[in-house]
Protein backbone atom coordinates (compact mmCIF):
# COMPACT_ATOMS: atom_id res chain seq x y z
CA UNK A 1 0.00 0.00 0.00
CA UNK A 2 1.14 3.24 -0.45
CA UNK A 3 0.05 6.78 1.54
CA UNK A 4 1.27 9.86 0.18
CA UNK A 5 0.05 13.67 1.56
CA UNK A 6 -3.58 12.12 1.92
CA UNK A 7 -3.90 9.63 -0.78
CA UNK A 8 -3.75 5.89 -0.51
CA UNK A 9 -3.87 2.75 -2.87
CA UNK A 10 -3.57 -1.03 -1.90
CA UNK A 11 -4.38 -4.34 -3.97
CA UNK A 12 -6.01 -7.18 -2.32
CA UNK A 13 -6.44 -10.19 -4.65
CA UNK A 14 -8.17 -8.89 -7.60
CA UNK A 15 -8.94 -5.36 -6.80
CA UNK A 16 -7.30 -2.45 -6.23
CA UNK A 17 -8.64 -0.37 -3.40
CA UNK A 18 -8.12 3.55 -3.48
CA UNK A 19 -8.80 6.07 -0.79
CA UNK A 20 -8.55 9.91 -1.33
CA UNK A 21 -8.92 12.14 1.93
CA UNK A 22 -8.69 15.99 -0.35
CA UNK A 23 -10.54 17.05 -3.26
CA UNK A 24 -6.91 18.16 -5.37
CA UNK A 25 -5.69 14.42 -4.70
CA UNK A 26 -8.78 13.58 -7.19
CA UNK A 27 -6.59 13.84 -10.56
CA UNK A 28 -3.80 11.55 -9.10
CA UNK A 29 -6.72 9.19 -7.79
CA UNK A 30 -7.85 9.35 -11.34
CA UNK A 31 -4.78 8.45 -13.14
CA UNK A 32 -4.18 5.81 -10.47
CA UNK A 33 -7.09 4.45 -11.18
CA UNK A 34 -6.57 4.38 -14.95
CA UNK A 35 -3.18 2.42 -14.59
CA UNK A 36 -5.12 -0.13 -12.47
CA UNK A 37 -7.51 -0.88 -14.74
CA UNK A 38 -5.04 -1.26 -17.53
CA UNK A 39 -3.24 -3.98 -15.31
CA UNK A 40 -6.55 -6.28 -15.21
CA UNK A 41 -7.70 -5.42 -11.34
CA UNK A 42 -11.14 -4.00 -10.67
CA UNK A 43 -10.92 -0.86 -8.79
CA UNK A 44 -12.94 0.13 -5.92
CA UNK A 45 -12.89 3.96 -4.64
CA UNK A 46 -13.85 5.60 -1.60
CA UNK A 47 -12.50 8.08 1.48
CA UNK A 48 -13.46 11.34 2.62
CA UNK A 49 -12.85 13.17 -0.43
CA UNK A 50 -15.90 11.29 -2.65
CA UNK A 51 -18.68 12.09 0.28
CA UNK A 52 -19.48 15.46 -2.06
CA UNK A 53 -21.16 14.46 -5.59
CA UNK A 54 -19.48 16.69 -7.33
CA UNK A 55 -16.19 14.37 -6.67
CA UNK A 56 -18.06 11.42 -7.42
CA UNK A 57 -18.73 12.48 -10.70
CA UNK A 58 -15.12 12.55 -11.17
CA UNK A 59 -14.09 9.51 -10.21
CA UNK A 60 -17.39 7.58 -11.39
CA UNK A 61 -15.80 6.74 -15.12
CA UNK A 62 -12.80 4.83 -14.17
CA UNK A 63 -13.44 3.59 -10.20
CA UNK A 64 -16.31 1.77 -8.37
CA UNK A 65 -17.75 3.76 -5.61
CA UNK A 66 -19.08 3.22 -2.31
CA UNK A 67 -18.08 1.19 0.24
CA UNK A 68 -15.76 1.93 3.42
CA UNK A 69 -12.13 1.83 1.82
CA UNK A 70 -10.69 3.54 4.75
CA UNK A 71 -7.31 3.56 4.86
CA UNK A 72 -6.99 4.71 8.30
CA UNK A 73 -8.00 1.91 10.01
CA UNK A 74 -7.11 -0.64 7.35
CA UNK A 75 -3.41 0.16 7.19
CA UNK A 76 -2.73 2.43 9.93
CA UNK A 77 -1.66 0.08 13.35
CA UNK A 78 -1.19 3.02 15.27
CA UNK A 79 -4.50 4.86 14.67
CA UNK A 80 -8.26 3.98 15.30
CA UNK A 81 -12.08 5.78 16.21
CA UNK A 82 -14.28 5.49 18.42
CA UNK A 83 -17.22 7.30 16.85
CA UNK A 84 -18.52 8.38 13.64
CA UNK A 85 -19.78 11.77 12.87
CA UNK A 86 -20.45 15.32 14.59
CA UNK A 87 -23.19 17.60 15.67
CA UNK A 88 -21.51 20.81 14.76
CA UNK A 89 -21.93 20.39 11.27
CA UNK A 90 -19.43 23.23 9.90
CA UNK A 91 -20.12 24.24 6.49
CA UNK A 92 -16.24 23.96 5.44
CA UNK A 93 -16.04 20.53 6.79
CA UNK A 94 -16.44 17.16 5.78
CA UNK A 95 -17.81 15.04 8.44
CA UNK A 96 -21.19 16.59 8.32
CA UNK A 97 -21.61 15.05 4.43
CA UNK A 98 -19.50 11.80 5.53
CA UNK A 99 -20.56 11.05 8.39
CA UNK A 100 -23.63 12.88 9.41
CA UNK A 101 -24.59 15.13 12.27
CA UNK A 102 -25.43 12.34 14.92
CA UNK A 103 -22.73 10.53 16.64
CA UNK A 104 -22.84 6.58 15.89
CA UNK A 105 -21.00 5.60 18.80
CA UNK A 106 -18.39 2.08 17.82
CA UNK A 107 -18.34 0.51 21.25
CA UNK A 108 -16.12 -1.92 20.29
CA UNK A 109 -13.69 -0.07 19.09
CA UNK A 110 -9.88 -1.15 19.23
CA UNK A 111 -7.59 1.34 21.62
CA UNK A 112 -4.84 3.35 19.73
CA UNK A 113 -1.58 5.57 20.56
CA UNK A 114 -3.45 7.71 17.71
CA UNK A 115 -7.42 8.72 18.52
CA UNK A 116 -9.33 10.41 15.65
CA UNK A 117 -12.66 11.08 16.65
CA UNK A 118 -14.12 14.19 15.17
CA UNK A 119 -15.41 15.68 18.92
CA UNK A 120 -14.51 14.38 21.59
CA UNK A 121 -16.17 16.75 24.60
CA UNK A 122 -19.25 16.94 22.72
CA UNK A 123 -20.14 12.78 23.45
CA UNK A 124 -21.67 11.94 26.39
CA UNK A 125 -20.11 11.74 29.43
CA UNK A 126 -21.10 7.85 29.52
CA UNK A 127 -19.02 7.20 26.71
CA UNK A 128 -16.27 9.94 26.84
CA UNK A 129 -15.45 7.53 29.96
CA UNK A 130 -16.30 4.35 28.26
CA UNK A 131 -13.19 5.39 26.01
CA UNK A 132 -11.02 6.29 28.74
CA UNK A 133 -11.76 3.13 30.47
CA UNK A 134 -10.84 1.03 27.20
CA UNK A 135 -7.30 2.83 27.26
CA UNK A 136 -6.66 1.88 31.26
CA UNK A 137 -8.25 -1.30 30.49
CA UNK A 138 -5.49 -2.48 27.59
CA UNK A 139 -2.69 -0.44 28.79
CA UNK A 140 -2.56 1.82 25.53
CA UNK A 141 -0.99 4.84 25.75
CA UNK A 142 -2.99 8.03 24.06
CA UNK A 143 -0.10 10.18 22.58
CA UNK A 144 -2.66 12.34 20.66
CA UNK A 145 -6.48 12.56 20.49
CA UNK A 146 -5.72 13.60 16.81
CA UNK A 147 -9.13 15.73 16.29
CA UNK A 148 -9.80 17.08 19.61
CA UNK A 149 -11.81 18.77 21.41
CA UNK A 150 -14.97 21.34 20.96
CA UNK A 151 -14.76 24.73 23.31
CA UNK A 152 -18.55 24.77 22.73
CA UNK A 153 -18.96 21.29 24.79
CA UNK A 154 -15.78 21.45 26.73
CA UNK A 155 -15.27 21.94 30.68
CA UNK A 156 -13.97 21.23 33.60
CA UNK A 157 -15.02 17.73 33.82
CA UNK A 158 -14.20 17.17 30.28
CA UNK A 159 -10.35 18.14 31.30
CA UNK A 160 -10.24 15.97 34.47
CA UNK A 161 -11.47 12.90 32.71
CA UNK A 162 -8.80 13.30 29.43
CA UNK A 163 -5.91 14.96 31.34
CA UNK A 164 -5.80 11.28 33.22
CA UNK A 165 -4.87 9.75 29.15
CA UNK A 166 -4.39 12.40 26.85
CA UNK A 167 -0.11 12.92 26.64
CA UNK A 168 -0.14 14.54 23.57
CA UNK A 169 -1.53 18.36 22.72
CA UNK A 170 -5.31 19.79 23.45
CA UNK A 171 -6.38 20.47 19.83
CA UNK A 172 -9.36 22.33 19.41
CA UNK A 173 -10.12 25.33 16.71
CA UNK A 174 -11.20 28.81 16.55
CA UNK A 175 -12.67 29.28 13.73
CA UNK A 176 -14.80 32.23 13.96
CA UNK A 177 -15.01 35.41 15.46
CA UNK A 178 -18.43 34.08 17.46
CA UNK A 179 -16.22 31.41 19.16
CA UNK A 180 -14.08 33.60 20.91
CA UNK A 181 -15.34 33.32 24.39
CA UNK A 182 -16.00 29.66 24.18
CA UNK A 183 -12.63 29.49 23.37
CA UNK A 184 -11.51 31.73 26.10
CA UNK A 185 -13.08 29.57 28.54
CA UNK A 186 -11.37 26.76 27.60
CA UNK A 187 -8.25 28.42 27.61
CA UNK A 188 -8.81 29.10 30.96
CA UNK A 189 -9.49 25.49 31.79
CA UNK A 190 -5.86 24.55 30.66
CA UNK A 191 -4.02 27.68 31.87
CA UNK A 192 -1.94 25.44 34.01
CA UNK A 193 -0.79 23.43 30.75
CA UNK A 194 1.97 24.33 28.67
CA UNK A 195 1.49 26.91 25.47
CA UNK A 196 2.86 23.47 23.08
CA UNK A 197 0.19 21.57 24.88
CA UNK A 198 -2.24 24.21 23.42
CA UNK A 199 -3.02 23.78 19.82
CA UNK A 200 -5.55 26.18 18.40
CA UNK A 201 -6.39 25.54 14.68
CA UNK A 202 -7.26 28.87 13.05
CA UNK A 203 -9.24 29.19 10.34
CA UNK A 204 -8.20 32.40 8.10
CA UNK A 205 -9.78 33.27 4.66
CA UNK A 206 -13.46 32.99 5.83
CA UNK A 207 -13.58 36.19 7.86
CA UNK A 208 -11.46 39.43 7.14
CA UNK A 209 -8.19 39.94 7.46
CA UNK A 210 -8.35 42.10 10.93
CA UNK A 211 -10.83 39.53 12.42
CA UNK A 212 -8.63 36.27 11.48
CA UNK A 213 -5.80 38.24 12.99
CA UNK A 214 -7.21 39.09 16.16
CA UNK A 215 -8.20 35.12 16.52
CA UNK A 216 -4.84 34.50 15.79
CA UNK A 217 -3.83 36.98 18.48
CA UNK A 218 -6.40 35.87 20.86
CA UNK A 219 -4.99 32.56 20.82
CA UNK A 220 -1.75 33.66 21.74
CA UNK A 221 -2.43 35.89 24.15
CA UNK A 222 -4.86 33.06 26.41
CA UNK A 223 -1.61 30.75 25.95
CA UNK A 224 -2.04 28.36 23.07
CA UNK A 225 -0.02 27.84 20.20
CA UNK A 226 -1.84 29.07 16.75
CA UNK A 227 -1.97 26.92 14.03
CA UNK A 228 -3.54 28.61 10.54
CA UNK A 229 -5.98 27.09 7.81
CA UNK A 230 -6.20 28.79 4.79
CA UNK A 231 -10.24 28.23 3.60
CA UNK A 232 -10.06 25.47 1.29
CA UNK A 233 -13.43 23.89 -0.90
CA UNK A 234 -14.31 20.87 -0.78
CA UNK A 235 -14.60 20.43 -4.47
CA UNK A 236 -11.58 22.27 -5.39
CA UNK A 237 -9.23 19.64 -7.68
CA UNK A 238 -6.05 22.07 -7.24
CA UNK A 239 -4.50 22.57 -3.81
CA UNK A 240 -4.95 26.19 -3.41
CA UNK A 241 -7.28 28.13 -0.53
CA UNK A 242 -10.43 30.17 -1.35
CA UNK A 243 -10.31 34.24 -1.91
CA UNK A 244 -12.68 36.02 -0.05
CA UNK A 245 -12.93 39.68 1.37
CA UNK A 246 -10.00 41.69 1.79
CA UNK A 247 -7.44 38.85 1.15
CA UNK A 248 -4.88 37.28 -1.78
CA UNK A 249 -3.61 33.71 -2.10
CA UNK A 250 -0.26 35.35 -1.24
CA UNK A 251 -1.77 36.68 1.81
CA UNK A 252 -3.62 33.80 3.14
CA UNK A 253 -0.26 31.91 2.58
CA UNK A 254 2.20 34.41 3.99
CA UNK A 255 0.01 34.60 7.09
CA UNK A 256 -0.32 30.75 7.57
CA UNK A 257 3.41 30.85 7.04
CA UNK A 258 4.33 33.83 9.97
CA UNK A 259 1.70 31.76 12.32
CA UNK A 260 2.97 28.38 12.12
CA UNK A 261 6.32 28.56 11.85
CA UNK A 262 6.21 29.94 14.76
CA UNK A 263 7.38 33.57 13.62
CA UNK A 264 5.11 35.37 16.04
CA UNK A 265 7.62 34.96 18.57
CA UNK A 266 9.76 37.23 16.73
CA UNK A 267 8.65 39.27 13.88
CA UNK A 268 5.15 41.23 14.45
CA UNK A 269 3.05 40.43 11.22
CA UNK A 270 3.37 44.03 9.87
CA UNK A 271 6.89 43.44 10.13
CA UNK A 272 6.74 40.22 8.35
CA UNK A 273 8.32 40.52 5.02
CA UNK A 274 8.17 36.73 3.35
CA UNK A 275 10.17 37.74 -0.05
CA UNK A 276 13.40 40.06 0.00
CA UNK A 277 12.52 42.53 -2.28
CA UNK A 278 9.03 42.77 -1.94
CA UNK A 279 7.63 45.23 0.63
CA UNK A 280 5.73 43.39 4.23
CA UNK A 281 2.69 42.19 2.49
CA UNK A 282 0.76 43.78 6.04
CA UNK A 283 2.42 46.83 6.58
CA UNK A 284 -0.36 49.14 5.88
CA UNK A 285 -3.22 46.81 7.77
CA UNK A 286 -4.72 48.11 11.18
CA UNK A 287 -3.41 45.46 13.46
Amino acid sequence: MGWIGGLADWVEGDTAYISVAFSWKLPEAYQRAIWYRVQGYQVRAGGPALFVSTNKKYLAPVAELGGEVNALLQHNPKATIASRGCPVGCYFCIVPKMEGKEFNLLWDFVPRPILCDNNLSALTVEFQEHIIRRYHETGTPLMDANSGFEPRTFDGGTYHRWRAINRGPWRFALDEMEELEDVRRMMMILKDEPSWKKRVYVLIGNEPIEACYERIQKTIEWGGEPYCQPLMSLVTLVRRPQVRYDWTEDRLMDMARWANRWLWRSVPLNEYRPRKHEPAPFAMEAI
